[in-house]
């Protein structure tokens, strides 16, 4: 059983160093993931060690502990393979998948060996109730947590097969203050104006083709890890900022961009960060928020109604370590506490009805946010679907907020509500 366990945790601490150190994400090197490679590999070479010196309950253990990460960090590699093809470290993390397979099955047999028969019936239903209830707490607090952990910063979009923003569109390639190589699409500007859609280069095409037509320059950008970008994803668009910054870098250096006359919409994790960005940036003029939300148990631990010691706390907690680990980033800084620093420059949030859960978010930002700020709020709208929901509305509010904000025209401006 030994020789088993031994094998299939070494399937799974293969891929780790093969995903972290022989062959990380363009653009990173093997030192810029010390903390998610050595971290797991201390943690499973552990696990070898003890596994022969510890009584078969133990082995069990960390046989069922270890099968979950085996599965999940073989699910990147079977994402990307039916996506598009296999390649680079997919090969070792088909092989995990396997493992962790086969560390469920070795610790479910152990446990099945080990169970005590000479105890009576009640002390020994009672001791495997406690077991499965312990179990149970132990996969949905740490387990799954950890698990979600890992795919929000291993598994990303891949590239946008059809961009449409018109036939004066073209493709560039920006560079972020780390060196990570970011591709996007830009339409020039026609009123001297220029705003960057965010994130990603398929959601953000509806806003972006709305705002081309009142003659504004648009680009739209792959972040990092995600499409044609260097860098390693990050769901929750840790360290993010950086792209905003190349991207805003990219239209300062524009000649049919005026001085002054930049802007920004995000959509869903985009406006999280459009708004830590124009709080770190004074050239973002103006920034529009659809659908910001939470990005850790920093916002989490404030959503409206939600009690300090409450599960989903509990949760979001392992959640945010889980990601720190894996992405070897601190979390951001909580949007309520930078979103003042972007006064006297133009903020407008918008939350959904429908939305996520942490879009009830918002009116906490807009009170700690300073003026000129708008918060419109769409009951029937789902997240980031204000613009299907009101679509003449969403353009009026939104090129007239541009427009006041970029182009000091003042008509059609949106009202603080």
């Amino acid at each position: 059983m030994y020789r088993a366990f031994l094998a299939a945790v070494g399937l799974i601490a293969l891929h780790v160093a093969d995903d972290n150190f022989l062959q990380p994400s363009p653009g990173t090197s093997p030192g810029d993931h010390l903390v998610p490679g050595l971290v797991p590999l201390a943690v499973l070479a552990l696990a070898a060690w003890a596994f022969p010196r510890v009584r078969p309950g133990v082995q069990a253990t960390l046989a069922l502990l270890i099968a979950p990460f085996g599965i999940v960090a073989g699910s990147e590699a079977i994402a990307y393979t039916q996506r598009v093809g296999p390649s680079g470290d997919d090969f070792t993390g088909l092989l995990a998948v396997p493992a962790g397979v086969a560390l469920l099955v070795i610790g479910l047999l152990i446990l099945w060996r080990s169970r005590r028969l000479g105890d009576g019936r009640t002390r020994r239903y009672g001791r495997r109730v406690a077991l499965t209830a312990g179990a149970a707490v132990a996969f949905n607090f740490v387990v799954f947590p950890l698990g979600l952990a890992y795919i929000f910063t291993h598994i990303a979009r891949t590239p946008v097969e059809h961009i449409d923003l018109g036939p004066r569109a073209q493709d560039v390639t920006l560079t972020t203050s780390d060196g990570l190589r970011l591709a996007g699409t830009y339409v020039p500007s026609r009123n001297g104006a220029a705003v960057v859609a965010f994130p990603g280069r398929k959601g953000p095409q509806a806003p972006a083709r709305m705002l081309i037509r009142h003659g504004y320059g648009v680009l739209i950008l792959d972040r990092r890890g995600e499409g044609h970008s260097d860098g390693d994803p990050n769901a929750f668009g840790w360290n993010g900022t950086r792209d905003i910054a190349a991207a805003v870098d990219f239209l300062q250096g524009r000649r049919d961009v005026e001085s002054g006359r930049i802007g920004g919409i995000g959509l869903s994790v985009g406006g999280e960060l459009m708004l830590e960005a124009a709080a770190k940036d004074e050239r973002l003029q103006a920034v529009v928020a659809d659908g910001a939300g939470s990005r850790s148990v920093r916002e989490e631990a404030e959503m409206p109604g939600r009690r300090t010691l409450s599960l989903e706390n509990e949760i979001q907690v392992v959640l945010t370590a889980g990601v720190s680990l894996f992405s070897g980033h601190a979390p951001p800084p909580n949007i309520r506490d930078v979103v003042g620093r972007i006064a006297p420059r133009h903020v407008f949030l918008i939350e959904a009805g429908k939305g996520v859960d942490s879009e009830a978010l918002n009116p906490a930002f807009y009170a700690a946010a300073g003026k000129p700020k708008t918060l419109w709020q769409i009951p029937e709208a789902g997240h980031v679907a204000g613009i299907c929901a009101r679509p003449a509305e969403y353009e009026r509010r939104i090129v007239g907020f541009c427009d006041e904000a970029l182009l000091g025209a003042g008509k059609g401006s949106p009202q603080p509500e």
